[in-house]
C-alpha cells in the first residue's frame, strides 16, 4: 500500500467472529514511509504458536508508528449483530490510535468497518471519520501490518478469555477461547450459556432453564 501513494497505512484484523462467546477483536497496526525494515517472522496470528505470537508483540509496538486494540462484548454482538459488533470494535480502535490514516487495509472481502449509508441500520454513536478502506483476501498473509494487527488482537483476546476462565473453568475458556471446541459443547449442553455466551446465536444447549449463573 505504501508503494501506492499513501503515506500511512493502518492494516486491520479482527478475531473472535466465530466464537460462542466473549468479544469480538479488532487489532490496527499503523506504517509509514519511514518504517524501512522488514519485521521477521510475523504472520497471521493462527499460523504462530502462543509463544511466538506473545513474542512478537513488544517487537510489533515498536516496529509500528502506532497500533491499538477495541473490543464489542458478547451482549452488543447480541443486540446489533456481528458485523455491527465487528464495526464498533473497529472504530474503538480507530479512535485510540494517535495518527490518522491515509488508507486502511482490511483482511477479507467485505468492508465491515465503514458505516452503511443508510440510516438506521445500527443505533450507535456518531462513528470517527473512517479513513479510505481497501479490502484483500489473505491480507494476513501477504501484508506484514495486517499480520501484525492479527497477531495483537489475537493476544489481547485470548488473555481476557483466560480471565474469564476463572469464573467459569468447565467451559474450558483458557484452552479453546471461546470457541466450539468439544468440551466447550459439552459443558454448554450440560450446564447452558453463562451470560458471556452470544445467546442470540444457535448454541447447542439441551438445558431449558436458561443462562448459567456467573
Amino acid at each position: 500500500m505504501l508503494r501506492s501513494g499513501a503515506d500511512v497505512v493502518c492494516g486491520v484484523d479482527e478475531v473472535g467472529r466465530g466464537a460462542l462467546c466473549g468479544p469480538v477483536t479488532v487489532g490496527m497496526v499503523v506504517i509509514d514511509s519511514s518504517v524501512r525494515r522488514t519485521l521477521t517472522g510475523v504472520r497471521d496470528s493462527k499460523l504462530l504458536t502462543p509463544t511466538a505470537r506473545a513474542e512478537l508483540v513488544p517487537r510489533i509496538r515498536r516496529w509500528a508508528i502506532a497500533s491499538a486494540v477495541g473490543h464489542a462484548s458478547a451482549a452488543e454482538i447480541d443486540e446489533v449483530g456481528i458485523i455491527a459488533a465487528l464495526r464498533l470494535a473497529g472504530h474503538r480502535a480507530l479512535a485510540l490510535l494517535p495518527v490518522r490514516p491515509d488508507v486502511v487495509l482490511l483482511d477479507g472481502s467485505h468492508d465491515w468497518l465503514t458505516p452503511p449509508t443508510q440510516p438506521g441500520l445500527w443505533d450507535e454513536a456518531p462513528a470517527p471519520a473512517i479513513p479510505p478502506v481497501v479490502t484483500r483476501v489473505k491480507a494476513d498473509l501477504s501484508c506484514a501490518s495486517v499480520a501484525a494487527a492479527s497477531v495483537l488482537a489475537k493476544e489481547e483476546r485470548d488473555g481476557i478469555m483466560r480471565e474469564l476462565a476463572e469464573a467459569h473453568p468447565h467451559y474450558r475458556w483458557h484452552d479453546n477461547k471461546g470457541y466450539a471446541s468439544p468440551e466447550h459443547l459439552a459443558a454448554l449442553r450440560d450446564l447452558g450459556p453463562t451470560p458471556l455466551h452470544r445467546l442470540s446465536w444457535n448454541l447447542p444447549v439441551d438445558t431449558p432453564s436458561g443462562p448459567a449463573p456467573g
